[in-house]
């Protein structure tokens, strides 16, 4: 009796394996949604049927900000002749919380790059291109250290001319982008800051003398 159980049992095993592998799919079956699980992408600048246009490379849905960007300059440029929108954007602040050791050290990479052949490496108007007037250029550029007009002007005012441009500077909205000019301002608004710091006690000491 036992004997016939256990040839019962092998012959039931040997049975099920037989018909399992006879069975074997070969076809994956139906997809619910084949859409979303065989995506149809296009190669970058090919041809699109989606869009009317029939263009693949879309531009940014307009009002959104890229991640990690700093939010879009709401001034727009004014046209020629017109100065309203350049003394406006002087309400506009720096959006940036205050730079890091890090990020300041990267603001003045940024600045020397792009602004000190004009600006100067110590922000006094005598870079390379002007060089004490024996330079290419023959007008001296702005002295953003040093000079009370750009030393209090605002931040706003200073990211629209980066933006467009401003009198003989051009705009540096290609070299730059929107977060990397205000970092730059933040650090042009620093090195403002060290030489007012410094008058500051000076300018005590005298006050309390001349009591």
């Amino acid at each position: 009796m036992k004997k016939l159980t256990i040839i019962s049992f092998v012959a039931i095993i040997t049975l099920v394996i037989a018909v399992g592998c006879s069975n074997v799919r070969r076809e994956p079956g139906k997809v619910y949604m084949p859409d979303m699980a065989y995506s149809r992408a296009y190669e970058t600048y090919s041809p699109s049927p989606v869009f009317v246009d029939g263009q693949t490379n879309r531009e940014p849905v307009s009002g959104t900000v890229k991640r990690g960007d700093a939010y879009p300059f709401h001034v727009a440029m004014d046209k020629a002749g017109d100065t309203a929108n350049y003394y406006a954007s002087r309400a506009v602040k720096n959006p940036l919380p205050a730079l890091s050791a890090d990020d300041l050290k990267e603001a003045e990479r940024l600045y020397l790059i792009n602004c000190g052949i004009c600006h100067g490496t110590k922000l006094d108007g005598n870079g390379p291109l002007y060089n004490g007037g024996d330079g290419p250029y023959p007008a001296k550029p702005a002295t953003l250290v040093g000079d009370a007009k750009y030393e209090s002007m605002p931040e706003g005012q200073m990211y629209y001319s980066t933006t467009y441009g401003k009198n003989l500077m051009g705009s540096y909205a290609s070299q730059l982008q929107p977060k990397q000019r205000w970092m730059v301002i933040a650090y042009i608004k620093s090195k403002q800051a060290k030489p007012a710091a410094a008058a500051a006690p000076a300018g005590a000491a005298d006050s309390t003398a001349k009591k």
